[in-house]
């Protein structure tokens, strides 16, 4: 899909540590940087999703300042000022206060889409008209939109939003108000929500005018807004990086659900039919990796028996994996190191690299 509007920038958040994705996923190169798929890693996924509707100038990249230069590596079309090295990790608020406060000084008062750079959407010309449709009514509305996708299950790792009134469809693109954020529920409170279907999962998605945004960090996060506006000051020049940490260094970790949506006077949410995920583990994989007929998901060469509902996955696609009388288990090769771990813990990878530091 070909469109060209000058007044649409991109803001893509690479920032994330993706520690659930070691022994693959390393501090020096996490999650977004991956191929986990095909040839292309989910940073370079997500630029592919929107090069033919904004031009490469008018996208912005934020990630970690360690990994500039991998970003400069996998998107060379993006001029070295647009991939900006946060200093610290200090949650999405302060990527979306610095993004909407460079948008403001470079592009006067574009619409800002905020997007992702760990997700898989297909198929992308349904994102691309979504995307479209909620940039035209922020800009004419002045409310701020996120993405609600209809739940296919419920998922207790995502959080939901709880829709109001129907305000518009436009050609197939639902738009509602938005009611409340809601936190990751339980098993049991996340079956009410998908049987009530009037909830959908919140995709971490933003579409606003910057002006908007701007009005809304004001009024809620005001100490960001002034300690990322002194570093801006700099923006392009050779104090840039110091005057960039020394914004980051005062603020807050919170995220900009938190801080400014939950609280927001008008938000409002774009519906469509795409399918969305946000790869948050190993058990993510499934929804692209083949299986055998015992349930058992691989990327590599696998050799079963007795063995059922596994997950293996090989960096090197010619390695050998070989199941014997197990189940359940979600085994990694990566390099030289292995991963073997019951899918019921995976989220004890988090804990371990915390506390076994020699363990990059």
């Amino acid at each position: 899909m070909e469109h060209n509007d000058e007044n649409i920038v991109a803001i893509i958040l690479a920032g994330g540590a993706g520690t659930r994705f070691w022994p693959l996923s390393t501090e020096a190169r996490p999650k977004q940087f991956l191929n986990l798929f095909d040839d292309r890693s989910l940073l370079q996924k997500s630029f592919d999703r929107i090069a033919g509707l904004i031009p490469p100038h008018q996208i912005l990249i934020l990630t970690n300042v360690a990994s500039v230069s991998i970003v400069r590596e996998q998107l060379p079309q993006i001029a070295p000022e647009n991939i900006i090295g946060e200093p610290m990790r200090r949650d999405t608020a302060a990527a979306v206060a610095l993004g909407a406060l460079l948008c403001r000084k470079r592009y006067g008062n574009p619409v800002i889409v905020t997007l992702t750079a760990d997700h898989m959407i297909d198929p992308v010309d349904l994102f691309q008209r979504t995307l479209l449709s909620a940039a035209r009514f922020a800009r004419t509305s002045g409310a701020l939109y996120t993405f609600g996708i209809q739940p296919s299950y419920p998922a207790t790792g995502y959080g939901y939003l709880e829709l109001g009134q129907r305000l518009a469809d436009d050609n197939g693109v639902e738009h509602f108000q938005l009611l409340r954020f809601k936190e990751k529920p339980d098993l049991e409170t996340a079956c009410r929500y998908v049987a009530s279907k009037g909830f959908y999962w919140n995709s971490g998605m933003f579409v606003w005018t910057a002006e908007a945004i701007h009005h809304e960090l004001e009024r809620h996060l005001p100490k960001h807004l002034r300690s990322l506006s002194r570093a801006c000051d700099f923006d392009g020049a050779p104090q840039w990086p110091e005057a960039l940490r020394a914004g980051f260094a005062s603020l807050e970790a919170i995220s900009i659900d938190f801080a400014v949506m939950e609280k927001a006077r008008d938000v409002r949410c774009a519906v469509s039919n795409f399918f969305w995920t946000d790869v948050g583990g190993w058990l993510g994989l499934r929804d692209f990796l083949p299986s055998d007929a015992d349930g058992n998901f691989y990327r590599g060469q696998i050799a079963t028996m007795n063995a059922a509902e596994n997950l293996v996955f090989c960096e090197v696609p010619e390695e050998q994996v070989v199941l014997l009388g197990v189940k359940d288990l979600i085994v990694v090769r990566a390099g030289r190191k292995t991963l073997v771990v019951h899918k019921d813990h995976l989220e004890d990878i988090k804990s371990l690299l915390r506390e076994r530091k020699d363990l990059k």
